[in-house]
C-alpha cells in the first residue's frame, strides 16, 4: 500500500471526508489478507470455547460454526463495494438512509460494537498473560492500548502494512499448531462434560459465529475506500468474503477442540500449550504472533470508532479535515476502551452476550443497507449532499429510521440470550434465539417496499451535479 500522505512516517491526514480519484491506491487481492488477518487471533479462538458452554461437542460445535460465519460473511462482504464506489467510510454513506442527523440512531449501535471489542479483546489478553507469565494486568492492559492508539493514529495504510506483516509471520506457526493438533500430538484430556447436540445451543453458536463477521459490515468499506473506483465489485467482494470466512472456520472449531479436550479457559493458554507440545517454544511464539494480530485488530476497531464517532460529530457541527480532529477521538476512545479493559473480567457467557447484543443492534442496519446500494440506489449517490445538512437525503430519513426501530423492536419478543433463558421475550420457542434473523429480514423487505415507486427525480439531479462537482476536483468536506 502506498500511504496517503507521501511519506511512510506520515499520519494518515483524512478521516470521514471524500477520497478523491488521485489518491486512490492499493490492490484488491489485498483485501484477502487484511480480513484473513482480521479474525486471525485470540478472540476467535475464544468463540470456539462456546461451543461446549452451548452443550455441543466439536462436530456440532464445528457446524454451527461453520454455516454461521458463512452467513454471516455474505453479508460483510457486500458492504466491500461500496467503498471504491463512494470514497467514504461506511457510516457516512448511511446518511442516505437515515438522514444526516437520523444516521446517530445507528451510530450508537456501531461505536457500541467498536469500542465493546476492544474492552472484550483486552480482557482476553490481560487474563491469558496473566495466566501464562504473571504478568501485572493494569500495566500490560495500559501498554496494548498504547500500541491500539499509535496504528489508528498512523490510520489507514499502516492498518494494512501492519496486518499483512502479521499475516505472513504468523501463518506458519498456526499450520504447524494445527497440525500437531490433529495428528495428536498435544495430549488429549478427555472431557468430563457429557456434550453433542442441542437445538437451543446449535442456534447460538450459529448466532454467535454469524455475529462475528456481521459485526465488521461497519467497517469494510473503511478500508477498501482508497481503492480506484474502476475496482471489480465481484472481484473485491470475493476477496473480503474469503479472507473474512476461512481465518474463523479454521479458529472457531480449533477453540472448541482445545476447550473440550485441554480444558483451558484462556485462548492464550490453549494457543501455547498447544503448540510448545508440537515443539519447543512454537505455542510461545504464537501466542506473542496472534497477540499481535489481535492488538492491530484493536487499532483497526479504534480507527472505524473515530469514523463513527467523527461522523457523529459532524452531524450536528461541521468537523474540520486534518489529523487534529481523528488524533484527539482516537486518544478519547482508547482512553475509554482501555479503562473498561482494565476495571472488567469477562466470562464466556459474557462474551457471548456481547456478541449477540451487537447482533441485534447491526442486522437491521445491515439488511437497510444494502437494500439500499444493491436494489434501490443501485450504487449511485449524491457524494456532496452526504455532507450538507439540507442536502437531497435530509436531515432526517424517516423511512430508514422508523423501519430500523421496527426491525429492533420485533427482535425483543424472540429474544434469547442463552442462559438468560427468554427472560424477556415472549414467543417461547424452546430457547432458540432467531430474533436477529427476524430483525434483518424484516428490516430489509420493508425498507425495500417503503422506496417502492419513490420518485427520485430530484436525487438524480443531485447525483449529476454531484459527479460534475467531484469530476471538477471540489473538495468535498
Amino acid at each position: 500500500m502506498e500511504n496517503t500522505s507521501g511519506s511512510l512516517t506520515a499520519i494518515e491526514s483524512r478521516h470521514i471526508d471524500y477520497v478523491p480519484e488521485s489518491e486512490r491506491h492499493g490492490k484488491v487481492w489485498r483485501q484477502g489478507p487484511f480480513w484473513f488477518l482480521g479474525n486471525f487471533q485470540p478472540f476467535t479462538v475464544a468463540i470456539g470455547f462456546l461451543g461446549p458452554v452451548y452443550g455441543l461437542d466439536i462436530k456440532w460445535s464445528a457446524i454451527a460454526a461453520v454455516l454461521g460465519v458463512l452467513f454471516g460473511t455474505l453479508f460483510m462482504a457486500a458492504h466491500a463495494a461500496q467503498g471504491p464506489r463512494l470514497g467514504l467510510p461506511q457510516m457516512v454513506q448511511s446518511r442516505a438512509q437515515f438522514g444526516y442527523q437520523g444516521v446517530m440512531i445507528v451510530l450508537l449501535a456501531s461505536t457500541f460494537t467498536f469500542v465493546g471489542f476492544n474492552i472484550v479483546d483486552t480482557v482476553i489478553l490481560k487474563l491469558g498473560v496473566q495466566a501464562l507469565w504473571g504478568w501485572n494486568t493494569t500495566t500490560f492492559a495500559i501498554g496494548l492500548m498504547v500500541i491500539t492508539v499509535i496504528i489508528a493514529v498512523f490510520g489507514h495504510d499502516w492498518i494494512h502494512r501492519v496486518f499483512i506483516a502479521l499475516f505472513w509471520a504468523s501463518f506458519p506457526f498456526w499450520i504447524i499448531t494445527t497440525i500437531g493438533l490433529f495428528s495428536y500430538h498435544v495430549h488429549v484430556a478427555a472431557s468430563s462434560t457429557p456434550l453433542g447436540y442441542s437445538t437451543a445451543g446449535f442456534f447460538g453458536m450459529f448466532a454467535v459465529s454469524a455475529s462475528y463477521n456481521i459485526t465488521y459490515a461497519p467497517y469494510v468499506s473503511d478500508y477498501s475506500r482508497y481503492l480506484p473506483k474502476s475496482t471489480d465489485a465481484r472481484r473485491l467482494i470475493t476477496s473480503v468474503f474469503f479472507g473474512g470466512a476461512l481465518s474463523p472456520m479454521w479458529l472457531i472449531p480449533m477453540g472448541a477442540w482445545l476447550a473440550i479436550y485441554l480444558g483451558v479457559s484462556s485462548p492464550l493458554q490453549a494457543l501455547s500449550e498447544a503448540g510448545n507440545h508440537v515443539f519447543a517454544h512454537c505455542g510461545t511464539i504464537l501466542v506473542v504472533l496472534s497477540t499481535g494480530a489481535l492488538v492491530a485488530t484493536m487499532g483497526m476497531n479504534a480507527y472505524s470508532g473515530m469514523l463513527s464517532v467523527v461522523t457523529a460529530l459532524d452531524s450536528w457541527r461541521p468537523v474540520p479535515t486534518g489529523p487534529k480532529v481523528r488524533v484527539t477521538v482516537i486518544l478519547i476512545l482508547g482512553v475509554v476502551a482501555g479503562f473498561f479493559g482494565i476495571l472488567f473480567n469477562v466470562s464466556s457467557s459474557a462474551l457471548n452476550d456481547s456478541l449477540t447484543i451487537m447482533l441485534y443492534l447491526l442486522a437491521p442496519w445491515t439488511a437497510i443497507n444494502l437494500v439500499d446500494f444493491y436494489f434501490v440506489r443501485h450504487g449511485k449517490f449524491a457524494i456532496t449532499d452526504f455532507f450538507t445538512k439540507d442536502g437531497i437525503y435530509g436531515r432526517w430519513g424517516a423511512r430508514g429510521c422508523i423501519i430500523y426501530l421496527i426491525g429492533v423492536a420485533i427482535e425483543v419478543p424472540f429474544c434469547s440470550i442463552y442462559g438468560y433463558y427468554n427472560s424477556w421475550g415472549f414467543v417461547k420457542l424452546n430457547y432458540v434465539d432467531i430474533s436477529w434473523m427476524i430483525g434483518m429480514f424484516l428490516s430489509g423487505i420493508l425498507y425495500f417496499l417503503a422506496t417502492r415507486g419513490m420518485d427520485r427525480t430530484a436525487e438524480d439531479a443531485a447525483v449529476v451535479a454531484s459527479e460534475a462537482a467531484l469530476a471538477q476536483g471540489q473538495e468535498v468536506r
